[in-house]
């Protein structure tokens, strides 16, 4: 690691994990990994270091991802004084695993399963907004030195309202029906071993909790970035379609 950072300026660590195997641990690449990268950074000098996380992470979540995740940003803290931790909303953009994947089976599918009531708050970010935050971030273009940022979309959806809106973008008509978080959970655990896992008992885990960006928290306004909305995403996804 130190050989990998040494001679730069910054380092951003944007590794993750949704699925644990083997040695891949939830453990090892959240916590132990991010805590190492860091120290090896702080040791060869490397002045910004930057913790891609996300919205919702909790060192006290029950959830064993969100868990780590939250662990993984203190972690970091403690090898990197001054490390900036970068909290993304659910990101978005053309070929992603969650507009692109709405998109396709609204679609295909004559009635849409919602996860529970379809009540949780979301609130998507076009996944380059994140990256000209990370950029600035690095450079140190940023007017305050506040050591977590949340970056968010212009709009809060429930998923329900969510679901409507790519629909209604994509000019088609669809029908939701609840499904209870229960019945996601084993679905999650019959699929998420497959080489190619659709889904993971951690997505939903995150997708019981509101992933809203917190007030007293600065993100993309204190950058000065002005988050694209979704309608712009799916228009980049009819046309690469």
């Amino acid at each position: 690691m130190a050989a990998a950072v040494g001679g730069s300026r910054a380092v951003v660590n944007a590794v993750s994990l949704y699925v644990e195997r083997g040695e891949r641990t939830f453990e090892r690449v959240h916590v132990e990994a991010a805590a190492d990268l860091a120290a090896a950074s702080r040791d060869v000098g490397v002045e910004r270091f930057i913790q891609i996380s996300g919205i919702g992470s909790d060192a006290k979540s029950r959830s064993p991802y969100i868990q780590a995740r939250g662990r993984g940003e203190e972690a970091v803290k403690a090898a990197f004084p001054g490390a900036v931790i970068v909290r993304p909303s659910v990101m978005t953009g053309p070929d992603d695993a969650f507009i692109t994947t709405i998109a396709r089976l609204v679609r295909l599918l004559p009635v849409y399963p919602l996860f529970g009531e379809g009540s949780t708050l979301l609130q998507p970010v076009y996944v380059e907004d994140v990256a000209e935050a990370v950029c600035r971030l690095a450079l140190g273009q940023n007017s305050t030195d506040a050591s977590i940022f949340e970056c968010a979309g212009p709009r809060i959806y429930s998923y329900r309202e969510l679901v409507r809106e790519i629909a209604a973008q994509l000019r088609v008509r669809v029908r939701t029906v609840p499904v209870p978080f229960a019945i996601w959970s084993i679905l999650a655990t019959a699929t998420e071993f497959l080489p190619a896992a659709a889904l993971t008992r951690n997505q939903v885990d995150l997708m019981r909790l509101d992933n809203v960006a917190a007030k007293d928290l600065p993100g993309l306004k204190e950058l000065d970035i002005q988050p694209g909305g979704i309608e712009d995403v799916i228009r980049m996804i009819e046309h690469a379609a």
